[in-house]
């Protein structure tokens, strides 16, 4: 099953969106990762690796809201085995609206492909319909 790293500068958003998430896809594993490391606003590599490495999913998305994020998302891949980075993915979508459609996809089976082909979906998708 695909799992979710959700990485904000905001705990609360991390955290709200993982509720979110989990609200329409329980069965999906999803790790909020908001803050810095002393809860803050920033970004924390340390807890966006204990995330990862934290996840019994055999493909592992990785949403990330802006700047900083990306980057430390990145520096993280690179700090990973090899054998953990190759289930590893991170997602150029809108974060809250693509790790819900990631997550919702998940949740019926999909593999990491067809979640992040839905997350990707979320970035056209109009909310709303005349």
């Amino acid at each position: 099953m695909v799992g979710l790293v959700l990485v904000s500068h905001s705990p609360r958003i991390a955290d709200g969106t993982a509720e979110l998430v989990s609200h329409m896809a329980d069965e999906v594993q999803v790790a909020a990762v908001g803050g810095d490391s002393d809860g803050g606003l920033g970004t924390d590599p340390e807890g966006i690796q204990a995330a990862i490495e934290g996840l019994q999913a055999e493909e592992i998305l990785i949403f990330m809201d802006i700047g900083s994020a990306v980057l430390s998302a990145e520096t993280v891949l690179e700090m990973l085995s090899s054998e953990v980075r190759e289930k590893v993915r991170l997602v150029d979508a809108p974060f809250v609206e693509g790790a819900f459609a990631a997550g919702v996809m998940a949740s019926t089976g999909a593999d990491a492909g067809e979640c992040v082909e839905a997350a990707m979906e979320a970035r056209t998708e109009s909310k709303l319909h005349d």
